[in-house]
């Protein structure tokens, strides 16, 4: 099964600029992106970096592939899907919670029959779908919105059946600062080592659970 992994290499993590200056954002992005291969390493996949710029720097683990395609998430996908034979397997960058069981577990998603499901989703907390197992070889992605609940429609409109996974390892995403608190509580690799040596600590100062720069 091909494996792939989808990164915006150019200003990412807007949305934690809060927390964390573009410099730091742009470095916290590549140690998620770093995990998540190495995981998929661990689990005896080969992934491929589908990065919207050049990634020299990012020392990747050995045997990770990088394609360069500058388009839209949705149309670089896509573009990927319809040029290779499925299955094909898609993790998000910035799960730094996932691990290789949760990974096992999720490609062995079967439908009711007991048969592999033609599609395997794993949403995010938000709506979004941060994994995804494309076993129809008609099915493509649009990542836009409520893109768990459009997958579902996508498959649908195929005949195709669709598997739930629910994980929190694969739910957990990072796009906001209240995102990193998740890492901080129930992480234990590289993310969370970083958000420390950061001086990024939780913060329950109001009652709610966020984080704060030491």
């Amino acid at each position: 099964m091909r494996s792939l992994i989808p990164f915006a290499a150019v200003d990412p993590k807007t949305r934690l600029d809060s927390v964390l200056t573009a410099d730091e954002r742009a470095a916290f992005a590549r140690v998620m992106l770093r995990s998540v291969c190495a995981t998929l390493h661990e689990t005896g996949y080969e992934p491929t970096v589908l990065s919207t710029a050049s990634l020299d720097d990012t020392a990747l683990p050995a045997s990770t592939a990088v394609v360069v395609d500058d388009q839209p998430l949705t149309a670089a996908v896509n573009d990927q899907l319809a040029a290779t034979e499925p299955p094909t397997l898609i993790v998000m960058a910035d799960l730094p919670l996932a691990t290789p069981d949760a990974i096992r577990r999720f490609i062995a998603a079967s439908d009711d029959a007991g048969n592999d499901a033609d599609i395997a989703i794993a949403p995010g907390l938000g709506g979004g779908t941060n994994a995804l197992v494309v076993r129809e070889p008609a099915f493509r992605v649009d990542y836009h919105g409520a893109s768990y609940l459009d997958h579902h429609e996508i498959a649908a409109d195929l005949g195709a059946t669709v598997e739930t996974v629910d994980s929190r390892q694969l739910a957990t995403d990072i796009d906001e600062p209240s995102d990193l608190a998740e890492v901080l509580i129930h992480g234990d690799g590289p993310a969370r080592e970083w958000l420390v040596e950061a001086g990024v600590e939780l913060d329950t100062g109001d009652g709610r659970v966020g984080v704060r720069r030491s």
